[in-house]
């Protein structure tokens, strides 16, 4: 499964910035992986934080070895933060994702409330779990959720991309809102531009 957009985002961006229009002719549609599983997204998305991609990947499948191959809230709170931690993490992050299952187990969080929210309130709920901070929650509203309108002010590479397209040598945030503003309500799409842009080299 791959993030959802089409002709009327990719028409509406078009139609409002040149050179947005330029780079998505340029680059073509995008393939963006989902995780639709609210619960297995939060646990990648706490292995993936402050590593590459290959050492969160190598991770990753140690974890899902030990939860015989599918994450599960049982399945994680059955195991030691040792045992986590020995997957090739942090012993800070084994017990973040140990807390996130103890939430979902004890109900104090409510995975199926959350896809029925707005992206405001997904983020005020996830941003209670020690480990999940705003940007996390926005991407999981992306990557998990698919909704239309995420740019996120906390992603570097999102900013590196809107300095490289304008050509700016800084972004503050009032000119990132200005940004934010044009590409509403499809600032998912723009993202993943942004984030394309911001990879290849200069």
């Amino acid at each position: 499964m791959y993030f959802q957009y089409g002709e009327k985002e990719i028409n509406t961006l078009k139609n409002r910035d040149k050179r947005l229009a330029a780079l998505i002719e340029r680059i073509g549609d995008i393939k963006r992986p989902l995780t639709p599983d609210l619960f297995t997204a939060l646990v990648k998305n706490i292995i993936e934080q402050q590593i590459s991609v290959s050492a969160a990947e190598t991770v990753n499948l140690r974890l899902l070895k030990l939860c015989e191959g599918i994450y599960t809230p049982e399945r994680i709170a059955k195991l030691s933060e040792q045992e986590i931690q020995q997957c090739g993490m942090t012993m800070r992050k084994a017990s973040y994702i140990i807390g996130i299952a103890d939430a979902v187990i004890s109900e104090r969080l409510d995975l199926n409330k959350i896809p029925e929210m707005t992206d405001k309130e997904v983020i005020d709920t996830l941003i209670q779990l020690k480990g999940i901070g705003v940007w996390t929650a926005e991407m999981l509203l992306i990557s998990s959720l698919n909704r239309p309108d995420i740019l996120s002010w906390g992603d570097l590479a999102i900013q590196r991309g809107i300095m490289r397209l304008y050509r700016h040598k800084t972004l503050n945030k009032v000119r990132f809102a200005r940004y934010r503003k044009r590409y509403s309500p499809y600032g998912s799409t723009a993202s993943l531009y942004l984030w394309a842009l911001s990879k290849e080299p200069e």
